[in-house]
């Protein structure tokens, strides 16, 4: 299935691609990373197979920005508003089976919408269940942490910025947040905001991936040991997406790095790297500071579990689960997110 959508901010298509490879469906646009939710592949494909040609709205390609299904693709044609998704289904040789773009929604009639085939004026308006998307989160499991707000122990943040040129942490502060019966409770402090707090929690909770970047496979092959090489190509691939390797061994991040414990015993560690600057996915909003780049590390242990009262095998499966799924990749999210995590005591305390 290939989707194609138009973002008029920046004029440009945005095209995803999922595709059935080596037994397992993937977004070939992305990376190959695996589809690992199956609900809108399914019911894509469906709807553009069973799609009819119920009515004809128009035999004018004047009427094409109208009903918003100018090509997203066509390039001939000058205006950047009223192109549509450009939807098309192919099989295992690459020849097309279904081609189609989708435009608006048919206004009072839920479930119809206007649909013209490429190439041809005619518009027509179809009954149609088919939700395409050309945004990468829309075709995977976007809950990246699989953390329930509720269930969060401790949050230590780590906040710096890396002097390379001394070999040396700068601007250094931490925060350790605690969580116990729903109240927060801040070190150090008696009277703090909790707005932003629970605000981060939240966050965490509801956690998205906006895109996924591949690692190296020794690099991940290491990571799901649980280390890290000290290898040219592990330093190298880290400091491209905004993380250090330390001789110590320590693995330092440019947008600093937190600690989140679980009650089941988990030990989420987050680390915030570069801005990521390519892809249409993650294309800073205006006014933003940029989508980032996401190291994530997941370790478990049954003291904490027991120090917590959590379910421990739980706990255990979980961490393998999210630990075999991240040792891949490098993970981008958007900068709202990051910048609700990325607390400072001054966010907290005035």
């Amino acid at each position: 299935i290939e989707v194609v959508d138009y973002d008029e901010a920046t004029a440009t298509a945005r095209i995803i691609r999922v595709a059935f490879e080596k037994g397992r469906w993937v977004i070939a646009s992305h990376h190959n990373y695996p589809v690992d939710i199956g609900d809108r592949l399914v019911k894509t494909a469906a709807a553009l197979i069973d799609l009819k040609k119920d009515e004809v709205r128009s035999d004018s390609a004047q009427d094409h920005g109208q009903y918003g299904v100018i090509d997203p693709l066509d390039q001939k044609v000058a205006s950047l508003t009223g192109r549509g998704k450009r939807v098309a289904l192919k099989d295992a040789h690459g020849e097309t089976l279904a081609d189609y773009i989708f435009g608006k929604p048919v206004g009072g009639k839920p479930g119809r919408r206007y649909v013209r085939l490429p190439g041809q004026k005619r518009t027509y308006a179809v009954n149609t269940a088919a939700d395409p998307s050309a945004r990468f989160a829309d075709w995977v499991n976007a809950d990246l942490l699989r953390i329930a707000a509720d269930d969060i122990r401790k949050v230590t943040i780590n906040s710096y910025s890396i002097d390379e040129a001394a070999g040396r942490l700068a601007n250094q502060e931490t925060l350790a947040l605690t969580q116990e019966a729903g109240k927060w409770k801040l070190d150090g402090a008696e009277m703090f905001n909790e707005g932003p707090v629970r605000a981060m929690a939240a966050a965490l909770d509801g956690l998205k991936i906006v895109d996924a970047r591949p690692k190296p496979a020794s690099l991940a092959e290491d990571l799901r040991k649980g280390e890290i090489g000290l290898t040219l190509e592990a330093a190298m691939s880290l400091r491209q997406k905004g993380f250090l390797l330390a001789s110590s061994g320590r693995l330092l991040a440019n947008e600093g790095e937190m600690n989140v414990e679980t009650k089941n015993g988990l030990l989420y560690s987050l680390r915030f790297g570069e801005v990521a600057t390519s892809g249409a996915e993650v294309r800073p909003a205006a006014g933003t500071g940029g989508n980032r780049h996401l190291l994530v590390l997941v370790n478990f242990s049954q003291e904490r579990a027991a120090k917590y009262g959590g379910d421990a095998a739980s706990g255990e499966r979980l961490a393998r689960n999210l630990n075999d799924r991240c040792a891949d990749w490098y993970f981008v999210i958007s900068d709202a997110d990051f910048k609700r995590l990325r607390l400072r005591r001054s966010d907290l305390v005035k």
